[in-house]
């Protein structure tokens, strides 16, 4: 099969590359914010694994070869949540975080069994009407104190809940 979009890999590829070196991926956080700037909701995904469990996640994806973080960004968030979510993607593309997952639980709190990734984080205000699409059953959106829960930090797959928590410490939003 030949692959027309540049950055792409093939399955076979990919899977070696993971094998052998660290992919870059960003994570994003989508907030709506108030007229002051404050955090007042968390959107999170609600998705079906590989393995058929259901889990909320945060958006999420690699950066291609070639591709700039904040079309990365762009990309991934219209890909998640549709293409009239309107996202305000930060003028400073400083991270609040970095977040190293391992295929080995326990080097950090981010795991991921498949490969050794690096992703910038960001928290992105989104404005528009937001559809998941892709393979995200719905979207959710919390209040800060709802997305710190311990219930919904359970929900999240490979240390995304401790990313949250990073998120809304970021933005002011832990009580």
């Amino acid at each position: 099969m030949t692959e027309t979009t540049p950055g792409w890999l093939s399955p076979e590829q990919l899977e070696s590359t993971r094998a052998h070196m660290p992919i870059l991926y960003v994570d994003a956080v989508p907030v709506r914010v108030d007229d002051s700037g404050e955090v007042t909701h968390i959107g999170l995904l609600l998705r079906i694994g590989p393995d058929g469990t259901v889990s909320r996640t945060l958006v999420s994806g690699r950066v291609l070869y070639h591709e700039r973080v904040r079309d990365a960004l762009i990309r991934h968030l219209e890909k998640d949540l549709g293409p009239v979510a309107l996202p305000r993607v930060p003028a400073s593309l400083q991270p609040f975080t970095v977040a190293e997952y391992f295929p080995t639980q326990g080097v950090t709190p981010y795991h991921d069994p498949r490969q050794h990734a690096v992703s910038l984080a960001y928290v992105v205000p989104v404005a528009g009407d937001c559809r998941p699409r892709q393979d995200a059953l719905d979207l959710v959106w919390f209040t800060p104190n709802e997305a710190a829960s311990a219930q919904l930090q359970q929900e999240m797959p490979g240390g995304q809940g401790v990313l949250l928590k990073q998120a809304l410490a970021h933005v002011g939003a832990l009580s």
